[in-house]
């Protein structure tokens, strides 16, 4: 599918935008000042291929511990900033990849001027963050609430600030926990500004309620070739959101890497424990780098053949299930041994 052409922006040694590949975010929910805390978490999210992470800066003390957590990981880290344009100046001298602040909400403009100068002497951009719940007053008065028109009105009024001031390193994203209001706020700003944008259901729950909402309006946006960097918000752990991100970028076609997995629904004809199975293989595969496809198929009538393109899988029988590569089978073994089998013949592909 075809995306929408964007201004290219660096952030560390990641580009968004442009030509560049759709990166997953996440944030930490660790306290920030809590360093060695932090460091653990980040280096987790890295292990399941997050690209860029971000932390909340509250106060000096946290602005002040983002040099040593910088200094042991391996990804891009952005600052996020509220209201204290100081906590912003002090990020930027501990080496952030980013910022993201709104431009309105941290002061005056000499204040925002100081932050935009030293972003630009660093090299760093900033992303304008607009969200449902933070709408300015006038815009709630002119609108009477909170619209994809009002969302996008409070962005462009923050990019102005910036460009005004001849800042242009800018990324954008306006998110909503209403999924139609974000999906129509991010194609009105689309249609408007170049700058790449930073999709995102905001508060949209916890796993089993995020990943819907998260998968329905990120993955709309991306169809339609919207988007150019991607954060998945849950309730829970961050890990949890990296995996849902890359997971939509797969089922887009937008990562062909890593292990694709398929499963079937289970049916009458099914007669092992083929739930039990697939959650358990999925996870043994989480940490596997492999450029594959695992199929987990119920029937051994028809499993081969609906997964023939599938690089291996196991279609299930009575009490046993038949290994297959290719949609040739290998091997059959018994219900028991099938996870440690199939396994096994993945570590020797």
């Amino acid at each position: 599918m075809k995306r929408r052409e964007t201004k290219k922006i660096k952030v560390g040694n990641i580009f968004i935008g442009g030509d560049s590949p759709i990166t997953v975010q996440s944030m930490t929910n660790t306290d920030t000042r809590n360093i060695h805390a932090t460091i653990e978490q980040i280096r987790k999210l890295e292990e399941n291929h997050c690209d860029i992470i971000r932390c909340a800066v509250p106060d000096m003390e946290a602005a002040t511990a983002l040099k040593e957590i910088i200094k042991n990981i391996n990804i891009p880290l952005v600052a996020d900033i509220h209201f204290d344009y100081t906590l912003a100046l002090e990020s930027i001298k501990s080496g952030v990849s980013a910022l993201r602040i709104n431009p309105g909400n941290i002061g005056s403009i000499e204040r925002i001027k100081a932050v935009a100068m030293a972003a630009k002497d660093s090299c760093i951009p900033i992303r304008i963050g607009v969200n449902s719940g933070s709408l300015e007053k006038d815009l709630l008065e002119k609108y009477k609430k909170v619209t994809p028109e009002a969302l996008v009105e409070s962005a462009l009024r923050h990019v102005k600030i910036l460009e005004d001031i001849n800042f242009n390193d800018i990324a954008i994203s306006i998110k909503a926990s209403d999924v139609p209001m974000m999906i129509d706020s991010y194609r009105l700003i689309s249609k408007q500004v170049h700058y790449p944008l930073h999709l995102g259901v905001t508060e949209a729950g916890t796993l089993w309620r995020g990943t819907i909402k998260s998968s329905i309006g990120i993955g709309t946006l991306l169809s339609e070739g919207v988007g150019d960097t991607i954060r998945v918000s849950l309730t829970g752990d961050p890990v949890e959101e990296v995996r849902v991100g890359r997971e939509i970028l797969k089922s887009l076609g937008f990562i062909n890497s890593g292990v694709q997995f398929i499963s079937c629904p289970t049916c009458g004809r099914t007669q092992i424990d083929l739930i039990k199975i697939a959650k358990e293989v999925e996870d043994k595969l989480k940490q596997c780098d492999k450029d594959i496809k695992v199929a987990i198929m119920g029937c051994a009538v028809n499993g081969p053949g609906e997964a023939r393109e599938a690089d291996i899988g196991i279609a299930g029988g009575v009490n046993e299930a038949l290994i297959f590569k290719k949609g040739k089978i290998i091997k059959k073994v018994n219900e028991e041994s099938v996870v440690e089998e199939l396994l096994k013949e993945i570590e020797n592909m």
